[in-house]
């Protein structure tokens, strides 16, 4: 982890200096947990005033927008002004560094159903990952899932109305007695996740909303 955040700082100052003073203040608000900080009122003219593709997370201990500042094999790094890590594979959160609880991996067993596109998964899909914790040095937890396509939704991203279609994936770790609902809003086209609300961890549910997304066939994808 610590090699990850020595390898973001640079790419971090020139992602903070490329902000306007709102949008610093709207990451800001992870810091402000305990100050009950407001959600955030991003437009699609202060998104698209920033050159980097940006996602609005929702986390227990506020909003904050979130710029890729990498991607490598596939996964792409999401980063916090304040230094918080998000990293994605095919749209679902696979790593976390700097919040209040953390995931240190991700594998599946099998072939991801992310990778093929949820929009393609058979009803009532079930499959297994792991999960590591290194701060509670558990590794290899089991998560099991079933998916269950609930059908087109309409789904507001700042000024846009867009018709998705939304997938629940059932989760359950015997291991910690942990279950949840993760939701997922798929670009009925392609698969793409557009939002979600995912239990990266049993304490860290996000909801990710992306306002400026790296979409498949774009450069470098």
């Amino acid at each position: 982890m610590k090699i990850a955040r020595l390898a973001l700082l640079p790419l971090a100052v020139l992602l903070l200096s490329a902000c306007n003073p709102l949008m610093r203040a709207s990451w800001d608000t992870l810091k402000a947990a305990t100050q009950g900080p407001q959600p955030l009122e991003l437009t699609r003219e202060q998104v698209e005033a920033v050159p980097y593709y940006q996602i609005v997370i929702t986390a227990p201990t506020g909003e904050a927008v979130m710029a890729l500042v990498r991607r490598q094999e596939g996964v792409q790094f999401w980063l916090a002004s304040t230094q918080q890590v998000l990293m994605m594979e095919d749209g679902l959160a696979i790593r976390s560094v700097g919040f209040n609880d953390n995931l240190d991996g991700t594998r599946f067993v099998g072939e991801s159903p992310f990778r093929t596109g949820l929009h393609r998964i058979p009803d009532g899909l079930t499959t297994e990952r792991t999960l590591d914790f290194n701060s509670r040095y558990q590794v290899g937890v089991r998560l099991l899932s079933r998916f269950e396509k609930q059908g087109l939704e309409t789904i507001r991203i700042l000024d846009r109305d867009l018709e998705l279609l939304r997938v629940d994936e059932h989760i359950e770790a015997p291991e910690l007695g942990f279950s949840a609902r993760n939701q997922y809003w798929v670009d009925p086209a392609d698969g793409f996740i557009m939002a979600s609300i995912q239990h990266v961890t049993p304490e860290l549910p996000l909801r990710i909303v992306q306002v400026r997304p790296l979409r498949p066939g774009h450069a470098g994808e």
